[in-house]
């Protein structure tokens, strides 16, 4: 398993990053969705909305995830690449990004029942949490802090 990963090390590591890049707009742009979702007056607005929602989280980000995590769990298998300091902080961020989504998908469910209590200053609020979990990722793999 090592020798196929570190022969095909920059596929994996490419692929991992055009997955992680779908992942991360698909994060960007729910949240989004949502904030247009609750400030909708029409009912067809609404199901527009929640057609929109499904598919991104289904078609997008649901296998963007599961590739990114796959493929970077891959790449944990080279030898000392876990054992480094910020490697630990870039996979505690990924697990909150991987909370974050259940969580949006939650939201989802909720606007779609016509259940949500939460205001659309709320989901621009938390539409930053995934852009500050990136830029410690970021530096993370590009600085390596530590």
């Amino acid at each position: 398993m090592t020798q196929f990963i570190t022969n095909y090390y920059l596929w994996i590591k490419a692929f991992h990053v055009f997955f992680v890049i779908c992942w991360m707009a698909g994060l960007f742009y729910l949240p989004r969705l949502f904030v247009y979702h609750v400030d909708a007056t029409l009912p067809e607005m609404k199901a527009t909305f929640e057609v929109m929602e499904a598919k991104l989280y289904k078609i997008i980000i649901m296998p963007a995830m599961k590739m990114s995590t796959i493929l970077g769990g891959l790449l944990l298998f080279i030898p000392g690449f876990f054992s480094q300091g910020y490697m630990h902080l870039k996979i505690l961020c990924v697990f909150l990004l991987i909370v974050f989504q259940f969580y949006l998908n939650h939201c989802r469910h909720q606007l779609a029942l016509g259940s949500n209590k939460k205001s659309s200053r709320f989901f621009r609020l938390i539409n930053e949490i995934p852009t500050v979990l990136l830029i410690i990722i970021i530096i993370c793999v590009i600085v390596k802090p530590f």
